[in-house]
């Protein structure tokens, strides 16, 4: 038992354990605010559709536990390219935690995992 942390960036995929939910998240805080400072603040344009730096996903930091196999927690950060963060819970539907006043994502995030 224990919680997982995955953080995908591109094609690069890091993976670590923890085995308190505290550590988790502070791991993940720490990672996210390392890529929000290191987000490209450009655009990107495709053929069909230009993308903002707010509209791209640069970074995406899940976390899941404590069970091993079927954890019953799934909750993360996407890191934006203008530098924003911003939390969501579930894996596959993604349902956004609105932050409340005076919070950032990670707050929002360790908020919600205090009411459960």
């Amino acid at each position: 038992m224990g919680w997982k942390l995955t953080v995908r960036s591109g094609p690069r995929v890091k993976r670590a354990s923890f085995a308190d939910l505290s550590g988790a998240l502070d791991a993940l805080e720490a990672r996210g605010r390392e890529l929000s400072e290191s987000a490209p603040d450009t655009a990107v344009d495709a053929k069909f559709k230009r993308f903002e730096p707010q509209q791209r996903v640069i970074a995406r930091l899940e976390l899941a536990g404590p069970e091993r196999l079927v954890p019953s927690t799934r909750v993360g950060v996407d890191v934006r390219g203008d530098g924003s963060a911003q939390a969501y819970r579930g894996r596959v539907r993604r349902e956004i935690v609105q932050a409340q006043r005076g919070e950032n994502a990670y707050a929002a995030l360790r908020r919600l995992l205090a009411e459960h």
